[in-house]
């Protein structure tokens, strides 16, 4: 993961509730602090990163959350908006068009078009040329993408249309997009997943489609929310036989409690190791905190463990 900050996109995936957000905007905290211009960029108007950051959400705003780090929440209908303002001449043929109920209705059924609007916002936003001359390039997009499950076909929007529509300015503009998502040298995939089987199960699976049906690398795994292996088993055995012999309830439950963390411990250090042996290399790892939530303080400890494995 050494160039991923070196790319210009990065699209971080996951399967559902490993932390892909989390991962994200650590990721965005890296990036920033080494002195590029990074954009985190929410998806289906998701806003869980930028309510960390601020007390409301950023929308379809480019919104500065930190020093070099903004955010946005990519709405498809604004997308689609700015997408035809600046196609078509002149204005009032725009608001005709945009205006007119048929329109909006076929641009909402239309399969794939959501995803294939959002995916080209954040194409835009990883250009050095902007669609507003007065916007400001950035140096790093970092997309929290959809999970395993979706994000496959979400990074293959493009290269569908692209072949579906086969000749016009759709065809054209969605192999652009294509082109650029599947170049290695301007986009990365960061893949997340927790030390449990099913996640570490659809990292594989996920990795080995990647390859196979958009000829595109996973640039890294991060194995989030690790626990601390506190205790040997010879430790592990010593709490458990003090916990058959204490009479005290309160301090029972406590080894037990300790016990527990060790066994979930251990078996997370299982799965690990089995996906460090399905990858063929270690994936990065990030700990889990003892916390009811997670704040900015949380985000800012997670994205130095992260800095340290770069």
């Amino acid at each position: 993961m050494s160039d991923i900050l070196d790319k210009r996109l990065v699209f971080v995936t996951g399967k559902g509730g490993v932390g892909k957000t989390t991962v994200a905007a650590a990721l965005g905290l890296v990036a920033s602090r080494a002195g590029k211009r990074t954009i985190v960029c929410e998806v289906a108007q998701q806003e869980r990163m930028s309510h960390v950051f601020r007390r409301e959400g950023v929308g379809y705003e480019e919104k500065r959350l930190d020093t070099d780090l903004y955010a946005i929440s990519i709405d498809p209908e604004r997308s689609i908006e700015e997408y035809l303002r600046t196609q078509i001449k002149p204005t009032a043929l725009y608001t005709l068009l945009f205006d007119n109920r048929l329109f909006q209705y076929f641009a909402a059924a239309t399969p794939g078009m959501r995803e294939l609007v959002t995916i080209g916002k954040v194409w835009e936003l990883a250009q050095f040329e902007r669609r507003n001359p007065d916007a400001a390039p950035f140096d790093l997009v970092i997309v929290d993408a959809p999970s395993t499950g979706h994000g496959l076909g979400f990074l293959a929007t493009p290269r569908t249309f692209r072949d579906a529509a086969r000749v016009g300015p759709i065809s054209r503009q969605a192999g652009k997009i294509d082109a650029f998502i599947t170049d290695p040298g301007s986009t990365g995939v960061v893949a997340v997943a927790l030390p449990e089987e099913m996640p570490v199960n659809e990292t594989v699976e996920f990795e080995r489609l990647l390859a196979d049906e958009m000829g595109m690398d996973v640039d890294a795994v991060v194995v989030n929310a690790l626990l601390p292996a506190r205790f040997d088993e010879g430790e592990a055995e010593q709490i458990e036989q003090a916990a058959a012999a204490n009479g005290s309830p309160g301090v029972e439950a406590a080894l037990k409690a300790a016990l527990f963390e060790h066994r979930r411990a251990h078996t997370q250090r299982a799965e690990l190791d089995r996906l460090t042996k399905e990858l063929g290399r270690a994936p990065l790892t990030l700990p889990f905190l003892f916390e009811p939530d997670l704040d900015l303080r949380s985000f800012d400890e997670l994205s130095h463990e992260l800095e340290t494995q770069l």
